[in-house]
């Protein structure tokens, strides 16, 4: 590993989340893990960067780069028992949307997935400067951060920390437990040590060419602990 390597750790938890990987009009869905092009607009958001900038396209070229790792997180109830995760399905109107062929639509409906009572860790691996500008911005917000849309609203800070190593990154986030304690889905280098390809890594927000390109995971669920 690189000396200029860090780790940032970064904290998600909110009574609602929504992690959209293939859905779009009017359908929305939600993965169950954060996805690599949502953490990159929290980013950008933080950082101001508006959609479509050539700022905006510096970083995320730069941020494809990074290694993101995220661990799913079980809540617990006062009783110590592990708080189960729910998808919600919301019945969703848009008024004066604009149609295909250029129309105005009075009402537009559509469905969207959220996931209640969900908690997870990010570790981003990467560059060192760059990351100390994530940090930094995380830490000062320029515009408003999300758990992936804006009725999601994070509960807790989402910075935990910049760290020189891994195991101290995720110890921000998940103590002296075992990762192996905990589902986590981690983006792999090549194609042969991943088991799923997801279009989450984001080449433009621009409203008029969004743009993604696939990232390589492997998604290991959790042991029963001892």
């Amino acid at each position: 590993m690189s000396s200029d390597t860090r780790f940032l750790a970064l904290r998600l938890e909110g009574p609602m989340q929504s992690w959209g990987v293939d859905s779009q009009y009017n359908r929305r869905n939600t993965g169950l893990m954060p996805t690599k092009s949502a953490i990159a607009g929290m980013c950008c958001a933080a950082l101001g960067l508006s959609r479509g900038c050539m700022a905006e396209q510096e970083f995320l070229s730069d941020f494809k780069r990074v290694k993101m790792t995220a661990i799913a997180i079980p809540g617990m109830n006062k009783w110590g028992k592990e708080i189960p995760v729910r998808r919600l399905q919301d019945y969703h109107t848009v008024q004066n949307t604009r149609t295909a062929e250029g129309k105005t639509k009075d009402c537009h409906i559509t469905h969207r997935q959220y996931l209640m009572d969900a908690a997870f860790g990010v570790v981003l691996e990467g560059d060192a400067a760059f990351l100390k500008k994530i940090e930094d911005a995380l830490a000062d917000p320029e515009w408003g951060l999300w758990l992936g849309r804006k009725t999601c609203i994070p509960t807790a800070p989402i910075l935990a920390g910049l760290k020189e190593t891994e195991s101290d990154a995720l110890r921000l986030l998940i103590g002296e437990n075992h990762p192996d304690f905990f589902t986590r889905q981690m983006e792999m280098q090549n194609f042969e040590e991943g088991r799923d390809s997801l279009p989450d890594t984001p080449v433009s927000f621009a409203p008029d060419r969004r743009l993604f390109s696939p990232r390589r995971v492997m998604t290991i669920q959790q042991s029963e602990k001892i």
